[in-house]
């Protein structure tokens, strides 16, 4: 199909040094038919560390891949994601990765951001456990152009951390009409229903079309 073709084994930046994600992202859009060389920034000992100092997801997921692109010269794909839950007014929302401060490595950060949350709603009763699992994927290109996706999964707290697949919120969410929480699903379970997997999915399609509107002959 010439419209993949095009993309086949072109170098492609995600804007993060989350093994995790890279993990994740590679499996997603290899399913989604888009078949090309993800790696790390990393790979990139020069490319900037970039705050994320936006207010929205979408706004944070473009100041990582923007920097990446103009620094590589590669198309830069990113995403910002995170747990907005209704007790908390939606929060953490965009503090999700740092919720509780920040510190220690990706394991412990994440840990302690779960812990954090689990008191916060102690008292909160099941009926009023409601969140969020919210993602923007976005793409830049070294030209300038830009690709911008969201996904969102709908779903409530558990009381104890459940599974240990996944990372980050993912023992203590349940989304909804499931009974286990995405730490306890496959990767290809969890890939099938997250915010990270609509998002990725929809990115992956728009990135096809780019290069097919693109191509000489196209409509």
């Amino acid at each position: 199909m010439a419209t993949t073709h095009s993309l086949t084994g072109r170098r492609v930046v995600l804007a993060t040094r989350n093994a995790h994600k890279l993990v994740e992202l590679r499996r997603i859009l290899g399913a989604a038919g888009l078949d090309v060389d993800l790696v790390s920034v990393d790979e990139y000992p020069d490319a900037p560390e970039v705050a994320e100092t936006g207010d929205s997801f979408e706004a944070n997921a473009l100041l990582k891949a923007r920097a990446v692109a103009r620094a590589t010269g590669e198309i830069s794909v990113a995403d910002d994601s995170g747990l907005t839950v209704d007790a908390l007014n939606g929060m953490p929302g965009v503090l999700s990765a740092r919720w509780s401060g920040g510190l220690g490595d990706d394991a412990s950060r994440d840990e302690t951001n779960l812990r954090l949350v689990l008191a916060q709603v102690a008292d909160v009763p099941d009926e009023r456990r409601g969140a969020a699992f919210v993602c923007a994927a976005v793409a830049v290109f070294p030209d300038g152009g830009e690709l911008v996706a969201h996904g969102s999964v709908r779903g409530s707290l558990t009381r104890i951390p459940r599974g240990s697949n996944g990372f980050g919120y993912d023992p203590i969410f349940m989304p909804t009409d499931h009974d286990r929480t995405t730490a306890e699903m496959s990767a290809e379970e969890k890939d099938a229903i997250s915010h990270r997997g609509r998002a990725f999915r929809a990115l992956a399609e728009m990135l096809i079309e780019s290069v097919a509107d693109a191509e000489p002959g196209s409509a």
